[in-house]
């Protein structure tokens, strides 16, 4: 009998993962022809939830920056196509036929979705940003190679639409190699050698549904913010009056208002406060350490 051709794998990188896994693995059982699941020494029941969807398991250690383990997962996969997921991520029905439909489009067909269909300002605005952070979305080659899709980022159980969280647009959809991660920053978009566009529908975040979860994912970035405070060579002073004031409060002015956080009700008041506050955080954990090192 003729093997089945693989067409669109899924890719993930885990650690630790049971209360999110299985919910975003069965929002993609009936479009993956191949599942790979790249784990970073789990105690949970991650490992055996993956198994009940067949995937492949690699286990390995946990690196700081956990993009290493992504590209392991993209290594990895057969298939023409990969989808790269978080185990907080929920792909809708939507965005799967939406998926299904772009794999087996032809290059013009692809072309054609460089620009985004239905021309909604905002994905050009995250577009611009991420081009200016990055310097580029994908390489100047007429072929597409990749696709953003919009993330709906949800905040202690609530759907955020406004400080600047939508569309969290983030590439996901990728043709198999062509794409890699730079395995530098915790917040590097993944480099793409080919043209990128849009998808259309929303890939749910389930991010933050907790307090204890929000402190958590904080606790590693401000670690990692403090490490940049640490090599910065600026006078003290000016550091502290950035990290204790300017900063926090141009954060928390532009989530709130400038990216109208406020329409979000409390949760928007609540994410850009506490996202203002990373800053004084990090810098705190940075005066610690070089206390404990002197």
């Amino acid at each position: 009998m003729q093997k089945k051709k693989i067409v669109l794998s899924v890719a993930m990188a885990v650690k630790n993962e049971e209360s999110n896994i299985k919910s975003c693995l069965s929002s993609i059982a009936d479009i993956a022809d191949e599942i790979v699941v790249v784990d970073g020494g789990s105690t949970d029941r991650t490992i055996e939830i993956a198994r009940d969807f067949d995937a492949k398991i690699i286990q390995t250690d946990n690196p700081p920056i956990f993009h290493i383990n992504k590209q392991k997962a993209l290594d990895a996969c057969t298939g023409d196509w990969i989808l790269q997921l978080d185990a907080d991520e929920i792909v809708t029905p939507d965005l799967q036929d939406e998926i299904l439909k772009v794999i087996h489009m032809s290059q013009q067909q692809l072309r054609e979705r460089v620009i985004d269909p239905n021309k909604k300002k905002l994905f050009e605005r995250h577009q611009q940003l991420v081009f200016d952070r990055d310097e580029q979305t994908g390489t100047n080659k007429r072929d597409t190679a990749a696709f953003f899709v919009p993330r709906r980022n949800y905040f202690l159980g609530h759907p955020m639409t406004y400080a600047g969280t939508y569309p969290d647009g983030v590439i996901r959809l990728v043709k198999n190699g062509t794409a890699h991660f730079p395995s530098k920053s915790v917040h590097e978009q993944i480099a793409i050698d080919g043209a990128v566009g849009w998808l259309s529908h929303d890939l749910i975040h389930m991010s933050h549904p907790t307090w204890k979860k929000y402190w958590q994912g904080a606790d590693r970035y401000t670690s990692l913010l403090s490490q940049n405070i640490i090599h910065d060579t600026r006078n003290s002073f000016v550091v502290a009056l950035d990290y204790l004031v300017v900063k926090p409060m141009v954060t928390f002015f532009a989530l709130a208002i400038r990216y109208k956080g406020i329409l979000d009700g409390i949760y928007g008041f609540l994410f850009s406060l506490f996202s203002a506050l990373h800053y004084p955080i990090a810098y705190r954990k940075t005066k610690k350490f070089c206390r404990i090192r002197s």
